[in-house]
């Protein structure tokens, strides 16, 4: 190693050690010991930091984003547009470097990381983006999409369950261009991790068939990159380079969990610098480490100038190829087609939204030909696989059907990352009760405002006989309590169709389609122009203002439609209001939503099986509720939806009751 670059590691490491100690919040631990391995990588890594959108770039994910004083010190360094100002004001309001990365905050962070294990996920979704998109796109002797995904990660990732979930996958997927560095030091929150964690973690990855490699001394830059170029030179499987370091190296905590998550403290932080041969002064980068850099930096440079050659030529020669390509990359499609009248036209005949579904996203793959998606083992169940489009496979890349397997959680994670890759529409689906499992990456799709399409099906306690276990209850309530996702609960076909519009052209919020097992009416009055409000009336009153308001989503459209019918035959004015989307509907103008929901009604009534949490806000204090607040049992669906009150007869006299109040 040169004496120089020996200079920038532990210049990174004290700045890392000062970041921390002035927010008096943070983890110094994995910067100092991961700063050599760190360096290495990016120094080798196929990037340009005057240009960190370039599409053939190699992709970076810290998966354990607790080192992220570690990423952006490094940011700042090899010129990525931080400032020392930045590093200055690390864990802050308003600043450009918090607590865990996040993405699409500064350039050349490539995916939000948080929980831990959700970065190895996202990394398998890269890994499946690039080889799709190279599938698709190379020609011999002009590879356009050809770049690596790499992920560094900790001890606490590899305890994670989806760690193995990922780890499967991509093996079985043989995604040779995915290399995870795993910083091993042995040591977690709790102390040495013996305690709880004993497995050997290269041998499961070498059962999950990954290429293991180990680094002995995480601070031979020189070995680091050895095996990095040993995991690159052979792509017949994904590759894990297990790196030994030190926890807190350097200072007086080295090797203890006292380092892991708190400032070093004043005296051991200036131990630490005495002990590197660096200034006692906070933030100090010295000229030589800035004017070093700068030769880094310029051969990285090289790597773009290079692609750009080959780009090129290959738009020379293939000009329809290159053409699909930047479609494909800037997701410019003729989305007007989206407006036809043959988009929203379905058959009459009665039909489970599941199915409905289905049939839409085959006709949006033809206008997004990038879509890419699949299920966790229930594709045939939740109607989710595009005709004709294969089946991706370590054998066949080009294909766009994915096999999850029984995998929730990371199929999630994965979608998130096929979704900041680019170049690819991602959507993925299982049944609703299983969203449970999905939750963590569902968040982290709404943070990041990746427009990840979530197919949900068997929506209720319309699942019938597999019982409470199976029976989603308080997930629709708790998918409304995200921040910026979009829930989509549809009555028939059309307002189907408006829930895959709004998932394709919103652009940054994921949605969740919540679909049903049972089959349901096509409502001739129904539309899916104005689902995409929200909510609209779907079946007006008699009267010029109605004396009740029946609110419902899905299934239980039926029951509100046909409860207006039996209350006006009582003289009773009602009003039904089809509501696929609260989220949708919070974002219309005020006149709208009095002309659907006014005031001076305060007669209502909230169907929908299932939690009635968060309707008091449409119904008020004195409105009605045929909700569940119970969870389900076994019996056929059209059983349990009468035992259950879910009837048209019961709304009626629900309605009644409330305006008898």
């Amino acid at each position: 190693m040169k004496a120089i670059e020996q200079k920038v590691i532990d210049t990174v490491r004290v700045v890392c050690a000062d970041g921390v100690e002035k927010a008096n919040s943070g983890h110094p631990g994995i910067a100092l010991g991961a700063a050599p391995a760190f360096y290495a990588l990016w120094k080798n890594m196929s990037h340009n930091p005057k240009n960190p959108a370039w599409v053939n770039r190699d992709r970076f994910v810290l998966s354990a984003g607790h080192g992220s004083m570690l990423l952006y010190t490094m940011m700042h360094l090899f010129g990525y547009g931080l400032t020392m100002d930045d590093l200055k004001s690390f864990r802050q309001l308003g600043s450009k470097t918090p607590g865990h990365p996040e993405y699409s905050f500064v350039p050349g962070i490539e995916t939000t990381t948080g929980p831990l294990g959700q970065g190895i996920a996202n990394g398998v979704g890269m890994a499946i983006a690039e080889a799709r998109l190279a599938a698709q796109f190379n020609k011999p002797g002009h590879e356009i999409v050809d770049h690596f995904t790499y992920v560094l990660c900790g001890d606490g990732c590899m305890m994670e369950g989806i760690s193995y979930e990922a780890a499967s996958l991509a093996g079985t997927l043989k995604l040779g261009k995915l290399i995870i560095i795993y910083d091993s030091n042995d040591v977690s929150i709790e102390g040495d991790i013996s305690i709880a964690f004993t497995e050997n973690v290269g041998d499961r990855f070498k059962a999950c068939g990954w290429q293991v490699l180990r680094v002995e001394n995480g601070n031979d830059i020189g070995a680091v990159e050895k095996a990095l170029e040993k995991a690159k030179s052979d792509t017949s499987a994904p590759t894990m380079i297990e790196v030994k370091t030190i926890i807190g190296y350097g200072s007086d905590k080295a090797g203890s969990e006292s380092s892991h998550g708190e400032p070093l403290g004043g005296a051991v932080l200036a131990g630490l610098k005495k002990n590197l041969g660096m200034p006692e002064q906070n933030f100090c980068v010295d000229s030589d480490v800035y004017e070093y850099m700068k030769t880094v930096t310029a051969d990285l440079a090289e790597n773009e100038q290079k692609w750009n050659a080959v780009l090129d030529e290959y738009k020379l020669k293939f000009k329809d190829s290159y053409n699909t390509f930047c479609r494909w990359i800037s997701g410019e499609f003729p989305v007007g087609e989206l407006d036809s009248p043959e988009f929203w036209e379905f058959s009459d005949k009665p039909a489970a939204t599941r199915n409905s579904s289905g049939e839409m996203i085959n006709r949006l793959r033809k206008i997004f030909p990038n879509m890419i998606g699949g299920s966790a083992d229930l594709a045939a169940s939740n109607r989710a696989v595009m005709e004709e489009a294969g089946v991706f496979s370590a054998e066949d890349y080009t294909c766009a059907n994915i096999y999850f397997g029984v995998r929730e959680h990371v199929m999630a994670a994965i979608a998130n990352g096929i979704g900041v890759h680019g170049g690819l529409l991602p959507y993925i689906a299982t049944f609703f009760v299983f969203s449970d499992y999905l939750k963590p990456a569902m968040r982290m799709s709404a943070i990041m405002n990746l427009p990840v399409t979530y197919v949900f099906t068997h929506d209720s306690i319309g699942v019938g006989e597999d019982g409470s276990t199976h029976q989603p209850i308080e997930q629709l309530a708790a998918m409304r309590s995200i921040p910026g996702f979009i829930d989509f609960r549809p009555a028939d076909a059309r307002e189907t169709a408006a829930g895959w519009y709004t998932a394709v052209t919103n652009g940054k919020n994921p949605v969740g389609l919540v679909l049903t097992r049972q089959t349901v009416p096509q409502y001739p009055f129904s539309s899916g122009r104005k689902a995409l409000r929200g909510a609209y009336i779907i079946k007006e009153s008699k009267k010029d203002i109605p004396d009740v308001i029946l609110i419902a989503s899905g299934s239980e459209v039926e029951h509100i439609c046909n409860a207006v019918d039996m209350l006006e035959k009582q003289g009773i004015g009602a009003r039904a209001v089809s509501m696929p989307s609260m989220a949708l509907f919070e974002k219309q103008d005020d006149d709208y939503k009095e002309s659907v929901l006014p005031r001076s009604v305060t007669a209502r009534v909230a169907v929908e099986a299932a939690s009635s949490f968060g309707w008091h806000k449409y119904i008020g204090f004195d409105g009605g509720i045929v909700c569940m607040d119970t969870f389900g049992v076994s019996a056929p669906s059209d059983v349990l939806f009468k035992h259950f009150g879910f009837t048209s007869e019961n709304v009626a006299e629900k309605a009644k009751e409330v305006i008898n109040r």
